[in-house]
């Protein structure tokens, strides 16, 4: 318990030194554009893939499930969108995505640590903090949301192209994906989405920024930020839909 009050203390700390004003904004844009690059270009890739498989094993499975002649063949496109919507793209992309951003923030800041570059530019006057991490929060911030709407697009194509072989037609599925659709699950859909990229960037730049020693307790860092990451993402996760959708 002391030792997570530590951590939680330190954590504060970094954050109100991260939210402070560049000293200089040209290298402060220089650097934003460098994180938009890595954080979202650099994402659309994965996110792809990753989106067009789980639509289509969603739809799969759920046609499987719906065998019945009871159940309308809509219902298939109505459930892989309320899945993917409501859980699949903002959960499970941002859990991997917190493997993927949230090791590569920790280990790059981590080596800036152990190297004594961020100890050379607090010698320069410069705010570590602010100039290494507040350009990665603000990155995901905005790309975050940008890649769950593409992943729930693909998602929604890798659907259609999974009913192909389950007796689904184009215009069944089409149909279930437009019916009876609540527009505030794309808003909680975002509102999680935001509060995940928070976390990810603020938690992975935190356990970076504190490393000690050498190349190995880098690795350790990287991987203490993706399991503290994606513990807390799904925490979040449980209270936001409590608050939200309860």
């Amino acid at each position: 318990m002391k030792k997570l009050l530590q951590h939680l203390g330190n954590y504060l700390i970094l954050l109100n030194k991260v939210f402070s004003f560049p000293e200089k904004r040209s290298v402060f844009v220089q650097q934003l554009n460098i994180e938009f690059k890595k954080i979202g270009i650099d994402s659309i890739g994965i996110v792809t893939i990753i989106s067009f498989f789980i639509g289509a094993v969603v739809s799969i499975q759920t046609a499987y499930n719906f065998e019945s002649p009871l159940y309308p063949k809509y219902l298939i496109g109505f459930a892989t969108r309320e899945s993917l919507i409501l859980e699949f793209c903002p959960t499970m992309l941002c859990l991997i995505l917190a493997g993927k951003i949230g090791s590569n923030m920790a280990s790059e800041i981590g080596s800036m640590r152990v190297s004594e570059q961020i100890d050379a530019l607090e010698i320069m006057g410069v705010n570590s903090a602010t100039f290494l991490i507040l350009p990665k929060i603000i990155a995901s911030l905005i790309f975050f949301p940008c890649l769950i709407i593409l992943s729930i697009s693909i998602g929604l194509i890798g659907g259609w192209v999974g009913c192909q072989n389950t007796g689904i037609t184009t215009a069944s599925y089409l149909y279930g994906i437009k019916i009876d659709f609540n527009p505030f699950y794309i808003t909680y859909c975002l509102i999680k989405t935001t509060v995940f990229a928070f976390i990810i960037s603020s938690v992975s730049s935190y356990f970076g920024y504190y490393t000690k020693g050498g190349a190995l307790e880098v690795g350790t860092s990287s991987t203490r930020a993706v399991v503290y990451s994606s513990i807390i993402i799904l925490l979040f996760n449980f209270l936001l839909t409590d608050l939200l959708l309860a």
